[in-house]
C-alpha cells in the first residue's frame, strides 16, 4: 500500500501497488506475484515519486525487484517495471530505492541476491531517464563464498551527496571459522553508479537483539539494518542497534558520522536518552539546517507484568552528534499484540523523512482492534510543534572505544547473527510461508 497526503500529512489516502495480486497485479501488468513486501518509496526533485517492491510467491522461487512510478503525488501509480527476476533457488531481498536529489533524470536501486548457501552480493540498477528505462541489474560489490557457506550483504541503502557522489550503506555478516560476524560499511560511486569504490567499515555491529524483559520472548527488530542520512553540507551519518555500550548485557542505539563523504567514521556514540533500557530499531534523518534527528523504540515504561510489554515511540534532536535533546512521539502501546514473525514484529525498519525544518515519523505500532493488530502512522510537523514544549532536559551521548566484550556478550551477538542469517538464508528454498513468516 502507498498512503498520499496533500495538507502535510493531516489526513491521508491510500493507494494499492500493483505489485501483487491481491493489489491489483497481474501477468499482463507484470505485478503477478502472490505476495509484495519491503516497500521504499522516494522522490525525485520534480516531484515524481518511485517505489520498489520485492514481490515473490509462496509457491515457487520466483522473486523479482519491481519499479512503480507515480506522476500525481502517489494518487496514481504505474504498472511496474522489472527490474530482476529469478526463477531458482535465488531471492531477491531488502531493496531500497533513491531518487537523486541532483539529478532528476537519475534513480538508484540497490538490493541483496541471496542463495541458499547465504551468498549474498548487493545489487544495482539505475535510470538515466527519470523511470522509463532502467539499466540491466548488476554486481556492485562482492562479500566473498567459501565452500560451506557465504557471507552477505543486508539492508543495502543509497544516500546522495551534494556533490552527486553515491553512497551505498550497508551490513556485512561474514562466516568465518564457524562463527558469523557483522560489520557496516559503505562503497563509494562518483559517476552515478556506473564504478564502485572498495569497501570501508563504518563499525563492527555488536547487536544482542531484543526481548520481553518479563518472559523473555523474542522481539524481532531492525537488528541487522543500519539506517544512513545526508546533510546538505555534505555529512553523513549513520544510526543501528548496538550492545557495545552496556558491555553486551543490551542494545542501545550508535550513531557514527563521517565529515569527509564516508572515507572516516567517528567512534559510535549511544543517542538513546535511557541506557538502561533496550533500545531499538532507530532512524535518522538531517533537517535542512544541519539538525539531526533520531528515531526509536524503547520499554522504558515497560511494568514487571509478563501480560504486557509497554513500549514508546521517541524522536531526538542534536546538532553536534553530541548533545540531544528527546521528545514523545507515540505510546504507551503493548508490543505483546504485535504478529509474532520469529519474534514480535513491527518490522525491520521504520520511515523517517523531514519537510525541511521539522522531522517527519511515519511507524507502525500495535493497536486494539478487530481489524488487525498493527497500523500503520504519521506525525507530521503541525502535529509535532505543540510538542515542543515536552523537550526532555539535555543529555549527552555517550562514547565508548573498542573494547574486548566479555565471552558471554560474544555468544549472544552470534546467536542473534544467526537467527537473522537462518531467516534470510531459508527464504530462497520454498514454500516460504513455513520457514519464514513474515
Amino acid at each position: 500500500m502507498a498512503g498520499a497526503s496533500y495538507d502535510g500529512g493531516l489526513s491521508w489516502n491510500r493507494q494499492p501497488l500493483p505489485t501483487s495480486r491481491c493489489a491489483g497485479g497481474t501477468s499482463v501488468n507484470g505485478g503477478d506475484y502472490e505476495r509484495a513486501s519491503d516497500p521504499w518509496v522516494s522522490f525525485s526533485p520534480t516531484g515524481i515519486a518511485y517505489a520498489i517492491s520485492l514481490s515473490f510467491n509462496d509457491s515457487n522461487s520466483t522473486s523479482a525487484m519491481l519499479v512503480t512510478r507515480s506522476s500525481d503525488g502517489g494518487a496514481t501509480w504505474s504498472d511496474p517495471i522489472t527490474l530482476i527476476r529469478d526463477t531458482t533457488q535465488v531471492l531477491n531481498d531488502k531493496e531500497s530505492i533513491t531518487a537523486d536529489p541532483t539529478d532528476a533524470n537519475y534513480v538508484y536501486a540497490v538490493w541483496d541476491r541471496i542463495n541458499n548457501q547465504g551468498y549474498g552480493p548487493a545489487w544495482f540498477s539505475r535510470t538515466s531517464d527519470g523511470g522509463q528505462t532502467w539499466n540491466a541489474p548488476r554486481l556492485i560489490y562482492d562479500p566473498g563464498q567459501n565452500p560451506t557457506n557465504g557471507n552477505q550483504t543486508l539492508g543495502n541503502q543509497i544516500v546522495v551527496l551534494p556533490d552527486g557522489t553515491l553512497v551505498n550503506l550497508f551490513t556485512e555478516i561474514d562466516y568465518v571459522s564457524g562463527s558469523y560476524r557483522a560489520s557496516l560499511k559503505i562503497i563509494r560511486s562518483t559517476d552515478h553508479g556506473t564504478s564502485w569504490s572498495a569497501p570501508v567499515t563504518i563499525s563492527t555491529v555488536q547487536s544482542v537483539g531484543t526481548r520481553d524483559p518479563q518472559t523473555g520472548q523474542a522481539v524481532r527488530t531492525g537488528s541487522g539494518i543500519g539506517d544512513i542520512a545526508a546533510g546538505p553540507a555534505g555529512n553523513l551519518y549513520v544510526v543501528w542497534q548496538d550492545a557495545r555500550f552496556s558491555n553486551g548485557k543490551l542494545d542501545g542505539i550508535a550513531l557514527s558520522q563521517s565529515s569527509d563523504g564516508g572515507l572516516t567514521w567517528s567512534t559510535p556514540v549511544e543517542v538513546n536518552a535511557v541506557p538502561s533500557v533496550q533500545a531499538f530499531t532507530p532512524s535518522v534523518t538531517v533537517l535542512s539546517n544541519g539538525t539531526l534527528a533520531v528515531t526509536y523504540y524503547d520499554f522504558r515504561h515497560d511494568t514487571s507484568s509478563p501480560q504486557t510489554l509497554a513500549t514508546d515511540l521517541w524522536e531526538t534532536l542534536s546538532t553536534d552528534g553530541k548533545n540531544w535533546h528527546e521528545r514523545h512521539v507515540s505510546g504507551l502501546f503493548d508490543l505483546d499484540l504485535a504478529p509474532d514473525a520469529e519474534g514480535l514484529f513491527l518490522g525491520d525498519y521504520q520511515g523517517l523523512a523531514t519537510d525541511g525544518t521539522d522531522p517527519f515519523p511515519f511507524f507502525v505500532r500495535t493497536v486494539s482492534s478487530a481489524t488487525g493488530p498493527t497500523d500503520v502512522f504519521a506525525f507530521p510537523p503541525a502535529m509535532s510543534t505543540p510538542l515542543m514544549m515536552a523537550i526532555s532536559a539535555g543529555y549527552t551521548a555517550k562514547a565508548v572505544g573498542p573494547r574486548p566484550i566479555s565471552s558471554d556478550a560474544q555468544k549472544r551477538i552470534e546467536q542473534n547473527l544467526r537467527r537473522l542469517t537462518q531467516r534470510t538464508h531459508r527464504r530462497p528454498q520454498p514454500p516460504y510461508r513455513q520457514t519464514y513468516p513474515d
